[in-house]
């Protein structure tokens, strides 16, 4: 059993059927959740594990737009 990061409802999850990475959705609010860790069984907001990735992606092409105008 692990939390819903988002509603705080119990999920039934059994930590040997997921890996890091893997989607899972919350049965009391429908989120789409991300597992972050699996030991312990860590999950995390779908949309703020996507929110992180395009943070990241801006920050690089930022730095890369920045080198180029050192160039």
């Amino acid at each position: 059993m692990v939390t819903c990061p988002v509603c705080d409802g119990a999920i039934d999850i059994d930590e040997e059927d997921v890996d890091e990475g893997d989607s899972v959705s919350c049965d009391e609010c429908g989120a789409d959740l991300k597992v972050i860790g699996t030991d312990p069984l860590e999950l995390e907001s779908a949309e703020e594990v996507e929110e992180d990735e395009d943070e990241d992606f801006v920050e690089d092409a930022e730095e890369e737009e920045s080198e180029e105008d050192w160039k």
